[in-house]
């Protein structure tokens, strides 16, 4: 493992040391930031324990079926030559005296200088977290590493991916394994090294095809080939061809290795004869020692590329951590200014301070209403994503309209005492009168759900504006609710008028002539009327039409949902809150505001503000 430079060591170290720096002061979970970090994932005894041993040097828990069965944080700090290997495990435990004064957990955090017992260590502290049975528990254990043999680096170990519960787990383990692993894969930050075997069909491997669904691009997943000695004959040739990229292709690539086995184990071979071992098979290996050369093989080989993505996300990620910090500061800032000082306890001065509250409230909802305010995910950016969705709908249901058989249908249907030929009108608009109706449910669908979106949104604002006054969020929900609730009954009505009026059936002759020329070699026009009403032109017509329809559609129906459930909502929403400056008992409305409240959400925010200050001083150290 000492492969690595002293430069490279130089620019490591503080960069490592950095990002441990924030999460021991709580950056992470507090103010929730994410960390550039390294995941372990991988199928059920695909080699997991085994990589991660050969990288730490140690023993760890291994065997059949689950081993890990908690997050395993693994520190790895090289030391200087001349200090003792050393070892802190770490974890959070139930306080058995839990109460009003004291906090439900402590941290429990074992010191130990010798290597062999880190195996019982990290069993014990999975039996303290997940129970004695075979459960899983997502509570993390840290296990540094100082030692002169290891390299600066630190990944997360997850369960292994099972699907058939054994004696003792519940029978959705295999789906809690998944939500565990995928809390932690599917942040931007999360390097995701995904484990497999040599001696199984790659394109089968669940973990690799999770890491796939949530870095799209596969600029965040490096994979790891192992148990390269259990591959039948004759597959060489294959396997190469995977490790060397050719088949399914990964930003970053594969590495093979070949860690100690459980024969080498009962043989007592030491992981440092197994990394001699592992060179030697890959140096004399048929196939697999251009992978050697390529420097695509050996763990030493996977320390060093792991260490230098890492240090390489930490780098790409810093910006963009600064840059949350700074926008969580102004945040902070703003509510804690807004909060330095309650209402004035005289009612004329209290009602000032209740007009005040209440109009940079009306300001912030006319800003949103108009998309010039951001308060979490941009409004209008979900609203546009849902009018897509209704727009392909009716864009699917205009392609798979079957027009040719629906007029047969219906001309064989309707026929009177005509003589074959004949062409009736109703036929056409009996037909197009069916289509429009498929589209009522969805136009509804797409209504609701703008209404959620959009209540999302307003509460945002008022949780933002009110935070400190509880009986004003309150009286502002209801009426967000209420408003919208109200507001879809006249866009429901509205819509139904949209529909009724599209049964009737018109355009005018121009935009029609132009919809049904679009798609057509002959040319229809006017002086042609007498003759386009046949049969044997209805299935173009009724194409005509219907483009015409869905383009009409496609966007009256997203106008009628945003003039009602955001404009006007917005609109209404703005002038009830004015009536609140009437409240004759102002002091009620500002009811939770008092000094201790106050002073408790001060502190809170204060202590938000120095972590967030100490972690941008910290950044600006590394960049």
């Amino acid at each position: 493992m000492g492969e690595l430079n002293d430069r490279l060591k130089e620019d490591i170290r503080p960069l490592i040391d950095l990002i441990d720096t924030l999460r021991s002061k709580g950056v992470q979970k507090g103010l929730d930031l994410a960390l550039p970090t390294i995941v372990v994932i991988g199928d059920q005894s695909s080699g997991k324990s085994s990589v991660l041993e050969a990288l730490a040097g140690v023993a760890l828990p291994r065997g059949t079926g689950m081993v890990t069965r908690c997050p395993l944080e693994l520190k790895l700090r090289t030391a200087k030559d001349g200090i003792d290997w050393t070892a802190t495990l770490s974890y959070k435990q139930m306080n058995v005296v839990s109460g009003q004064n004291h906090s439900p957990y402590i941290l429990e955090t074992i010191t130990f200088r010798d290597p062999l017992l880190v195996e019982q260590h990290v069993k014990t502290a999975q039996n303290e977290l997940a129970g004695e049975g075979a459960g899983i528990s997502d509570e993390l254990i840290t296990l540094e590493i100082r030692s002169p043999d290891v390299c600066d680096l630190t990944l997360i170990d997850l369960p292994g991916i099972t699907r058939v519960p054994v004696q003792g787990q519940p029978p959705d383990i295999g789906n809690q394994i998944k939500t565990l692993i995928m809390k932690f894969i599917r942040r931007p930050e999360t390097l995701i090294l995904v484990v497999v075997p040599c001696n199984i069909d790659i394109a089968t491997t669940e973990a690799l095809q999770m890491a796939q669904n949530v870095d799209l691009e596969g600029t965040r997943t490096i994979a790891v080939l192992t148990k390269p000695d259990l591959i039948d004959r004759g597959t060489e040739k294959g396997v190469l061809a995977t490790a060397q990229n050719k088949k399914i292709r990964l930003h970053k690539g594969y590495i093979m290795v070949k860690c100690r086995g459980q024969q080498q184990i009962d043989e007592n071979i030491s992981l440092e004869e197994a990394l001699e071992m592992e060179r030697v098979f890959f140096k004399k290996h048929k196939h697999f020692r251009r992978l050697l050369t390529d420097n695509k093989a050996t763990i030493s080989t996977l320390a060093k590329e792991l260490t230098e993505n890492l240090v390489d996300h930490i780098k790409k990620s810093l910006p963009l951590l600064d840059d949350e910090i700074r926008k969580q500061l102004r945040e902070i800032r703003k509510e804690l200014n807004r909060i330095k000082d309650g209402p004035p306890q005289d009612p004329q001065g209290a009602r000032q301070f209740l007009i005040k509250t209440l109009t940079g409230f009306n300001d912030k909802i006319k800003l949103l209403s108009s998309g010039d305010l951001i308060i979490t995910d941009n409004l209008f950016t979900q609203l546009r994503k849902e009018y897509k969705k209704w727009s392909d709908q009716l864009n699917k249901r205009k392609s798979s309209f079957n027009h040719e058989a629906r007029v047969k249908e219906q001309i064989t249907r309707s026929r009177g005492r005509e003589l074959a030929g004949f062409s009736s009108y109703r036929v056409f608009e009996m037909i197009l009168q069916d289509h429009v109706d498929q589209f009522k449910d969805p136009a509804f669908i797409l209504l609701r759900t703008i209404k959620e979106i959009i209540i999302r949104q307003f509460c945002a604002v008022s949780n933002e504006c009110f935070q400190s006054y509880p009986a004003l969020l309150r009286i502002t929900r209801n009426k967000i609710n209420h408003i919208q609730s109200s507001q879809q009954i006249k866009a429901e009505e509205r819509i139904q008028e949209q529909f009724q009026m599209e049964k009737m059936i018109f355009t005018q002759d121009d935009i029609y002539f132009n919809s049904l020329n679009e798609n057509e070699i002959e040319r229809f026009s006017e002086v042609q009327l007498p003759f386009c009403d046949v049969a044997t032109k209805y299935t173009e017509m009724l194409k005509a039409y219907n483009g015409i329809m869905v383009k009409r559609m496609s966007d009256h129906v997203p106008m009628l949902a945003q003039h009602f459930m955001l404009k006007k909502a917005a609109d209404h929403l703005r002038n009830d809150m004015l009536t609140l400056m009437n409240e004759a008992d102002v002091h009620q409305i500002l009811s939770g505001s008092s000094d201790d409240s106050r002073r408790q959400r001060r502190d809170l925010l204060q202590s938000r503000r120095d972590s967030l200050n100490m972690a941008m001083e910290e950044i600006s150290k590394c960049v």
